[in-house]
């Protein structure tokens, strides 16, 4: 088991998201949030901006407890449509607006909103689903802000205790359809206090938000405005944009394959992130040259993280570590990691199993599944579906998904164990590690490669052989599949279960 001893986080008994990430005294003239399009919002015009907005929602009918969901592109105002919906004490439902008509749907049906606030360009599937509806376009116009801009600036503050409700996450999907994840105010304010903490976040910061809306809220935005930061806002993530604002930031938090596309603009170079103070990665594997080679170009190590829909961020890195490719860091403080075996028995250091987490505000279930939830806890421990393995120092190594495990002839095989090994071999971009039907094997190894442009005499079979010198037998996969591009869900994680459904049948026959 692996906790460490740091300055504790508290949560207030009032635990309105609101007044406590934003009430706390800043600069008014300071700038809250800078859109790509030169919007600017100043700290003191949060708390009238969001009155009005919680004005407008409390007319519509929310109240305490209430679900508001959010199918918005990124903007102030949809940061700030969210902070309204804490002033209530509502439960805000952020759904990516990249989804399909019939994955929106599918939430909204599950979640039944009392309010959506959703671009225009969404409009017709929110009425189809039966709901309340008010408009928010990218340019900060719409039925929103014409309704509640005559209302008035202040608006009382809803009383809500640590363990109330503030936002319903909707996992992204790549193993299954998304579930809801009920996420209470004080897990909310506890990670994103924590983050801010271990990453030192000041006023003195910038962060560079790139990320989408609906995934970069908790993790990248709740930090950032607990630690008092400023936010320069990007539509989404584009080598220039991003290339533009650097030098005007101290922070970036991406996927890794956003720095993989930085690292291919000769114009990313030490120069230019001389003001930078951190690089955030997270939510895929990166490859260990490309972290490296990302160290040479940036003159900066990434500082990576290990998070969950339903538990936010878990373990991070901090700034003063020394940071290696394969580990998350340490358990946030006040919370707690493990190992454990099948039986639920803690592994020794150093051994794989599943990943278990103890946090001071556990999530709070799964929305209309508790017999999930139920199955998701084992002793007050978390069980997150993941298998790694912790250090002498316990710091964690995150080797996949539980549901990506491979039984091939009775043994387990570790899919990011075989990926790094594939990832080594000259030609290759990135690699995706799979287990098929068998009908010996039960389950064979099976890696789906795409290549690099200059790759085009990759030979499998050559290929295959030379993994041989490196794997244990069990572990070589069986046959090496090319793809022009891999499959990937709007985070970066490569979409494996569509892998799986493409080439299930390849040793059929």
């Amino acid at each position: 088991m692996s906790s460490i001893t740091e300055p504790a986080i508290t949560v207030p008994d009032d635990a309105n998201v609101f007044s406590a990430l934003v009430a706390p005294a800043r600069d008014p003239e300071r700038v809250f949030m800078e859109n790509a399009d030169g919007r600017v919002i100043r700290f003191g015009e949060v708390a009238s901006i969001t009155a009005r907005y919680a004005g407008l929602l409390a007319r519509e009918g929310v109240g305490k407890g209430d679900f508001v969901a959010g199918i918005l592109e990124k903007s102030p105002e949809a940061v700030l449509l969210y902070l309204a919906a804490c002033r209530l004490g509502a439960v805000y439902v952020p759904v990516h607006i990249g989804l399909t008509d019939a994955e929106i749907s599918h939430i909204l049906g599950d979640a039944r909103p009392k309010l959506v606030v959703c671009d225009p360009a969404r409009e017709n599937v929110v009425r189809a689903a039966g709901c309340n509806a008010l408009t928010l376009d990218a340019g900060g116009t719409g039925t929103l802000i014409e309704r509640s801009e005559t209302l008035p600036a202040e608006h009382a503050l809803e009383r809500v205790a640590p363990s109330d409700p503030n936002a319903m996450v909707y996992t992204s999907g790549t193993t299954g359809r998304p579930k809801g994840a009920l996420l209470s105010a004080g897990s909310v304010l506890w990670n994103a206090r924590s983050l801010a903490a271990c990453w030192g976040i000041g006023e003195t910061d910038t962060l560079l938000h790139a990320n989408p809306m609906a995934y970069g809220l908790f993790g990248t935005t709740t930090p950032a405005l607990a630690g008092g930061a400023t936010m320069i806002l990007l539509p989404k993530f584009e080598v220039e944009s991003v290339l533009a604002a650097l030098p005007r930031a101290t922070i970036f938090a991406g996927v890794p394959t956003y720095y993989a596309r930085l690292m291919a603009d000769p114009h990313f170079d030490q120069a230019l992130c001389a003001g930078m103070r951190l690089f955030v990665t997270g939510s895929a594997p990166m490859r260990p040259d490309a972290f490296e080679a990302f160290t040479e170009r940036s003159g900066h190590r990434l500082l990576d993280r290990y998070g969950l829909t339903e538990v936010l961020i878990a373990t991070s890195n901090r700034p003063g570590d020394s940071r290696r490719p394969d580990s998350s860091g340490l358990p946030l403080p006040g919370s707690a990691i493990r190992i454990v075996d099948e039986q639920g028995e803690p592994v020794p250091a150093g051994s794989v199993g599943m990943i278990e987490l103890r946090q001071p505000y556990p999530f709070l279930g799964y929305w209309r599944d508790p017999e999930k939830t139920a199955q998701s806890f084992r002793d007050g421990w978390f069980r997150t579906g993941d298998f790694g393995r912790l250090d002498e120092q316990g710091y964690v190594s995150v080797l996949g998904r539980g549901a990506e495990l491979i039984i091939s002839g009775g043994l387990n095989v570790y899919p990011r164990e075989v990926e790094a090994a594939v990832n080594a071999l000259d030609g290759v971009t990135e690699s995706a590690v799979i287990g098929v039907p068998h009908a010996d094997f039960g389950e064979a190894v099976l890696a789906v490669v795409q290549l690099s442009g200059e790759a085009k005499d990759f030979d499998t079979g050559a290929a295959i052989a030379a993994l041989k010198r490196s794997l244990a037998g069990y572990k070589v996969p069986k046959r090496i599949e090319l793809v022009s591009e891999m499959p990937r869900n709007t985070l970066g994680k490569i979409q494996k279960n569509l892998l799986k459904a493409r080439f299930e049948g390849v040793f059929r026959g």
